[in-house]
Order: structure tokens, then sequence, then C-alpha cells
């Protein structure tokens, strides 16, 4: 077949996928993306879906089934994060009766349920080591054991995964198995993110704001030129899962008003406007989703320090060190001022600012700064646990074991 002919079939087959699957954009690299996974889906090969939380990834491993020979079977999805660690093997390969404390009854794993058609691993990077070990046999000979057997059970089914991870880093940490990836990335598809979509933005948004009014029976609300210019300004860290969210917001609180791009940015998180999201570079750990997490914390304690040096005029930020030491004499010796604003000795008095009547009050918790984050990111997203761990940038599985401990459910 020429290659013109080629090109004709897979563009009409891109518009029939979006069109059935509620895609919203022209964008040529997501259109890219949709050709790329119709021309893959025929051949029985493992798919890795990259890109950033958020983006719809999980559109793709839908499109792939659609147009394969599998389209009749069954397609399964699973999100691998929601999962507790304990019992993620007996959900994708089932156990035997007695397996474990509870298992009152022999129980079908996902893959069971699955064979003949597709299964798609959402965030397959959160696998434990154990679970990729069980994953990379039935991606080699089709064949797994369920929890408490001894029979070894085959099938046949195509496999699709999608992380926001880089794998190639998680391996080099030791947090993903090298032969893993290499069997799930055998096609690799990456989904661009909304701020590289230019005018795709602007068309999500009215899609968003026309279905909440259709929805919920209230008045449209129009975004202005100057909102919209706003919208493809704005970096959007949770992608099209907080373009929807906003616009939600403003749909309810503005219904049948002209947004303009003021109004707007009252619904846009501050915290997300001034934070850095999270590449495919970074490695997606426990240790790393809090230091992004006290990094906003930290940045925001400066903030009010700042706020409050203005409103005293002479008083130092309390955040600062002051520590001397041998190589400056310049300073007063024994001078130690804590982080946490409390003075460990008494500071003499330096030019015309008497540092000794400073009384610098004494800051929350990180921890308790970190529980009000979450509490407001919940509230934000109207108790949608997805939707606040991709706002603050780290896995459900965190803020669900962070809003167990700090008493949020």
């Amino acid at each position: 077949m020429p290659e013109n002919r080629i090109s004709n079939t897979l563009t009409a087959q891109a518009q029939q996928a979006k069109q059935q699957f509620g895609i919203v954009g022209n964008a040529p690299a997501l259109t890219a993306a949709i050709e790329r996974a119709i021309r893959v889906a025929p051949i029985d090969l493992s798919v890795l879906v990259t890109g950033e939380s958020g983006t719809g990834k999980e559109f793709f491993p839908q499109i792939i089934h659609r147009f394969s020979a599998r389209r009749h079977a069954k397609y399964i999805a699973v999100n691998c994060g929601a999962i507790p660690e304990g019992t993620i093997d007996s959900e994708l390969f089932g156990h035997e009766k007695g397996a474990f404390t509870g298992a009152v009854d022999s129980r079908k794993g996902y893959f069971e349920e699955a064979d003949g058609g597709t299964i798609f691993l959402d965030e397959v990077a959160e696998l434990p080591l154990t679970t990729q070990a069980r994953l990379l046999r039935v991606l080699e000979s089709g064949e797994y054991l369920r929890v408490g057997s001894s029979t070894v059970q085959k099938t046949n089914i195509r496999v699709v995964a999608a992380t926001n991870v880089d794998l190639l880093d998680a391996v080099a940490h030791g947090k993903f198995r090298e032969d893993l990836f290499y069997r799930l990335s055998t096609i690799q598809i990456h989904i661009p993110p909304l701020r590289d979509r230019g005018n795709d933005i602007r068309l999500l948004a009215r899609k968003f704001a026309s279905d909440f009014a259709e929805r919920y029976r209230v008045p449209p609300v129009v975004f202005t030129e100057d909102a919209e210019d706003a919208m493809r300004h704005y970096r959007w860290p949770g992608n099209v899962r907080q373009l929807k969210n906003v616009v939600e917001q403003t749909a309810l609180f503005e219904a049948g008003t002209d947004v303009n791009a003021d109004t707007l940015r009252r619904y846009i998180p501050e915290i997300s406007t001034s934070y850095i999201p999270a590449t495919t570079a970074s490695l997606h750990s426990y240790e790393s989703e809090r230091e992004m997490l006290l990094g906003m914390i930290f940045k925001l304690r400066e903030r009010i320090d700042e706020l409050q040096m203005r409103i005293d005029g002479d008083r130092p930020p309390v955040s600062h060190k002051i520590i001397a030491d041998e190589d400056n004499a310049s300073m007063p010796t024994s001078l130690v001022v804590r982080s946490h604003g409390t003075p460990e000795t008494h500071v003499p008095p330096c030019s015309d600012v008497n540092y000794s009547e400073v009384e610098p009050e004494t800051p929350a918790t990180l921890e308790e700064t970190e529980r009000e984050m979450i509490r407001r990111a919940l509230e934000r997203n109207q108790g949608r646990r997805k939707a606040a761990a991709a706002e603050l940038q780290i896995s459900e599985r965190t803020l669900y074991r962070k809003i167990k401990d700090y008493g949020l459910e």
C-alpha cells in the first residue's frame, strides 16, 4: 500500500478514535500518538504509554484494544498504585482457598478474567519487585501461579502499561526490573503535556464548560480572550485533569457570566502556580515525594517571613540562621538562631537593631503544615483523592497513607 494511502487511512481512523473516546484536540503530537496506537494495535506487542499525570494516558490502551483483533474479548484496567502491596498479587493472579487469612474461597485474578483480551496496568512503576517478577513470567511464557497454588496457569493476554515515571531512572535506582522494562516497552507511546498542546487548551475549556452547564442545567460561562490567553500561558502541572477541575469550579460559581483572566486566576490553586511540575525524569519514591512537599512548605514559610518583616520594619526573617565562625571577625561570637525561630542564646545588639528584643513566633510543626496542605488540596478537589494527589504531585498510595496518618478520612 502506498505511503500516502496509509497516512490517509491512519488519519481517518485517528478521527474515528477521537470521536469514539471523546478526545478533544488537534495538536500534532497528540494526533501522532493516536496514530501510533492505531498502527500498533493489530500487532500483538506489549506497549508502554508514558506521559505526565493527567494527560489522558488511559485512553490509549482502549484505542489499542478497540483496533486490535482482541476487541471482542475483555478489556480490564488496573490501577497498580491504588492496590495495597499485600493484596496486589492476589488481585492480579488470583488465589486459592486458605492461601491467607480471609481467603475463604478461591478467586480468579485479572489475568485469568481477561484471558484472550487486553489488560491495562496503570501506574506500573508502583508494582512491588516481587510482583514485577511474576509479571515478567506472564510476558515471557504466558504462565503464572495463583497465590497459594503450585499449579501453573496459562493465559493469552495482551499487556499495555502506563507510567508518569522515567522507568530507566527507576531501573538505575533499583526500583524497577530492567528485564521487565524492556519487555513492557517493546513499543512506546508518549502523550504530550497539556501546556504543549497550544489551542487544544481553549477547545478543552469550552467543552468542559459546555458539558458542565448541560449536565447541571446552569447558565454557561464564556471565557474572554484574555482568560483563554492566560490558560495557554499557564503550565497546568495537573494537565487535562486539572483544567477540567478549574473549569468546573468556574462554571459553578460564575454561571452565566463572562470570565476574564482576573476571575479565572481565583480558581487556579496558588500552590500550583508557583510549583514546578515533576517531570518523568524524577525518581518516583516516598523520599522524593516528601522532598517536593516539604519544599512547597518551606516556600510558603519564607513568604510568611517576608510579609512579617515588612510589617515589623526592622525585624529580620526568623527562618534565617545566624552562625558565627572563626573566619568571620566582623560577627559577634556565640550567635546561633535556630531555623525554627527559637534563639539558642541571647543575641547582643548589632548596628542599630536590637535583636534581643525580637520574640519570634513559634511556627507550626512541619507535620501540622503538611496536614493542612493535604486537607486544603482535598477540599479544593471536592474530596477526589486522585485529583488531590495529582495537584500535590505525589502518588495516590502516598496520599492514602498520609490521609490515614493525619486522620483526614
